[in-house]
């Protein structure tokens, strides 16, 4: 991590440790880090301005198609850099890391399509009610060998089953995840575990929990390591929904809990029921009150529905339980400090930034009006009455698209140009689907979908 605000101080001190460049990251609204290498001579003088890019990249779909950003002619944004976010890289000690948000070129404003300032503006709406989110992001990858010969050109790095939670040679015959796991851990990313998990050569680094923008930062920068070293080794990291017809999926667990002005969890109150305060029951029933326009944040791709299906432990329906790893807001049997609700739908392809800031939306909303979640669901949420179970996930992109241009709350505060943008992009991407496969079925995974999603997300 830097140690010094000041362009200048912090690339003298990193050129003294050896680094020559400088490689400025930001995401976009797939949670792609895009970026521009740049000297660490030139940095200082680029930091007041920002390096500029095409501001149509964040309306580019997978495909590289430029949905959004034609009509207005390709236009600059600038990308700032975030000083504090500057750190050498473990495995490519000449370069060190540091991340940006979008801005106007005049530097008036932060551009109206940048997923961390999102985060930023909701952060600030806390901090006003004396509030700070602490987050803990879990992510789940496949590590994949390219092959000419199978399905789609890939293969799964260990294919055996029954390799859940065991670690050394024989679920990482060549020590790569070993490495991720330090050298993630050597990059500030707070890595304290990892392991092989449930689904063949599908693989969880662990990080710690923080404040929310520097959750998401981490969480940001540990799914591009995951990639680069994978890349480096000539393997492929994905963190796609469900590569794999024959296995289940990955998830992007959140873990969020808020903490007060005098710095104790505000989610917990031994006196109240269960030992949660109101204002825990007012987070999650804004979260599920929001749950259908979220999910398209959550799951952002035509891929992402395969997961969402009974007895996958991804929720199907909007509601909460205790330690129920069924209900899309499980509430961990942890209290005190440790008190928190765990969000489960959503998707390893999303994007940080983007599903922490919509998250934290929805339980602000909740916490403003007051709201009251329903009763609990207990045991299997799969085979809950309806009663009980909550309303339906969307089941598909397009639905949740439409769930989320309905949600005018959802909408007003994730900013119209955001939504707007991102909803052009991800109907492109549903109709690029329906061309070319036809109607979405849950049961296989189709060639377009690895070629669209493996390698990018």
């Amino acid at each position: 991590m830097s140690t010094s605000h000041d362009p200048g101080t912090a690339a003298a001190a990193l050129a003294q440790r050896g680094v020559r460049a400088v490689r400025l990251l930001y995401t976009d609204l797939h949670g792609i880090a895009r970026g521009k290498d740049i000297p660490i001579p030139h940095f200082a003088d680029m930091c007041e301005e920002g390096a500029t890019f095409c501001a149509a990249v964040m309306g580019t779909d997978l495909h590289h198609t430029p949905v959004v950003g034609g009509e207005e002619g390709y236009v600059d944004f600038a990308i700032r850099p975030d000083i504090t976010t500057l750190r050498q890289v473990p495995w490519q000690p000449q370069v060190a890391w540091c991340l940006g948000e979008a801005w106007t070129l005049d530097g008036s404003d932060h551009w109206p399509v940048c997923p961390r300032a999102l985060l930023e503006r909701v952060l600030d709406a806390y901090a006003e009610r004396g509030l700070t989110p602490i987050v803990a992001p879990e992510l789940e990858f496949f590590l994949l060998e390219r092959d000419s010969t199978a399905f789609g050109g890939l293969r799964r790095y260990v294919d055996e089953l029954s390799r859940v939670y065991t670690v050394g040679a024989v679920s990482d015959p060549r020590e790569i995840v070993l490495r991720m796991l330090l050298w993630c851990d050597e990059l500030g990313l707070q890595a304290f575990a990892a392991n092989h998990e449930f689904m063949n050569s599908q693989y969880e680094i662990n990080v710690k929990h923080s404040e929310a923008l520097d959750a998401a930062d981490r969480a940001f920068m540990l799914r591009a390591a995951v990639k680069e070293i994978a890349a480096r080794e000539g393997l492929l990291a994905t963190f796609m929904g469900r590569p794999f017809a024959d296995q289940g999926g990955s998830g992007f667990h959140v873990h969020l809990s808020l903490a007060g002005e005098d710095g104790h969890n505000a989610f917990a109150d031994e006196g109240g029921p269960d030992g949660l305060s109101p204002l825990a029951a007012s987070f999650v029933a804004g979260v599920i009150d929001h749950a259908q326009g979220l999910q398209a944040l959550l799951g952002p791709t035509v891929n992402a529905y395969k997961r969402i299906l009974p007895d996958s432990l991804a929720p199907t329906h909007a509601n909460w339980g205790h330690d129920n790893r069924t209900a899309f807001c499980r509430i961990p049997r942890e209290r005190g400090a440790r008190a928190r609700v765990e969000v489960r739908t959503g998707d390893g392809a999303a994007s940080a930034h983007l599903i922490i800031a919509a998250i934290l939306i929805a339980g602000l909303d909740g916490i403003e009006r007051e709201l009251r979640p329903p009763e609990p669901v207990v045991g299997d949420a799969y085979r809950a009455d309806e009663a009980h179970a909550g309303s339906r996930l969307p089941s598909d992109l397009g639905a949740a698209l439409d769930a989320l241009e309905a949600d005018e709350r959802l909408v007003q505060r994730l900013g119209k140009e955001l939504v707007d943008t991102f909803v052009a992009m991800k109907r492109f991407e549903v109709e690029r689907f329906a061309q070319e496969v036809g109607a979405l079925d849950v049961e296989v995974v189709s060639e377009w979908e690895l070629r669209e999603y493996a390698a990018l997300l």
